[in-house]
């Protein structure tokens, strides 16, 4: 039985090497990237950094790293990438692509149903590779818009990032934004791809599929849904550009939505 979902292997091979090839290009990794309070160097040595734990999770090895919070999870990263002081484009370059290929050793060793805990709770094989791409991705980005490079974002790697970000909203939840709402939500991407979630008595649930009667339908081209739930671009553009819509009972709260969770 294959531990992964068809196609996500690949993905995250492919966003490695991707990744990897923008950094080898880079003329200075003392750029600032945009967005982030790091340079290039040090975005690419947590990315590393990143990958490295990953793979060490996926071959079983307990590696406790921050408390799940916004907060914690950057204090952490903060404190690792101090003790870590490599910032060349080529070796860093060869750790995110030899740490995502160990990791796709490791993960075929695993049971498809045997869960590791991970900085933002457990998951299962296969949610702990999609977080694994949804890391890489974010971050690819910021190296490709700080390098000036294409970025390497698509429909179909999006798709597979939804398992580890419909797992992770819950614990990414704005405490004050959803304190007094109720509200369901269907969020469909652009080619199919759909998930529910219910906001009731400042809990947030979610569905890896679509809600029945939802109060709000929203349908966002699915580079934009990652970034914005990424906090690497804002929704109003989004919005105003046609690249997301909200239709339903309760359209008032399409726009709301983007703002009801707040990126690690």
């Amino acid at each position: 039985m294959a531990v992964l979902p068809e196609g996500l292997g690949d993905a995250i091979r492919g966003t490695a090497r991707d990744i990897a090839d923008v950094l080898r290009g880079a003329p200075d990794t003392g750029l600032p990237v945009p967005r982030l309070t790091w340079t290039v160097g040090e975005t690419a040595a947590h990315l590393g950094q990143a990958n490295q734990l990953m793979a060490e999770l996926a071959a079983g090895l307990v590696r406790p790293y921050a408390d799940g919070t916004a907060r914690g999870i950057a204090a952490a990263n903060e404190e690792a990438l101090a003790a870590f002081p490599e910032r060349g484009a080529g070796p860093l370059a060869d750790l995110i692509l030899d740490q995502a290929l160990a990791f796709l050793d490791a993960v075929g060793e695993r049971a498809p149903e045997e869960v590791v805990e991970t900085p933002m709770g457990p998951l299962d094989p296969a949610g702990l590779g999609a977080y694994l791409l949804t890391h890489m991705l974010g971050h690819g980005y910021d190296l490709a818009r700080a390098l000036g490079r294409p970025h390497m974002l698509d429909r179909a790697r999006v798709e597979l990032t939804l398992p580890f970000m419909v797992a992770a909203m819950p614990r990414v939840a704005d405490r004050a934004a959803v304190a007094g709402l109720t509200a369901r939500y269907r969020v469909r991407l652009w080619g199919g791809a759909q998930f529910g979630v219910t906001i009731a008595d400042g809990t947030v649930t979610t569905a890896h599929g679509p809600l029945d009667r939802p109060d709000c339908t929203v349908l966002t081209e699915p580079v934009a849904f990652l970034l914005m739930a990424l906090g690497r671009i804002d929704p109003v553009p989004v919005m105003a550009t046609g690249r997301a819509l909200a239709w339903g009972r309760k359209p008032w709260l399409g726009p709301r939505f983007p703002r009801l969770f707040v990126a690690p």
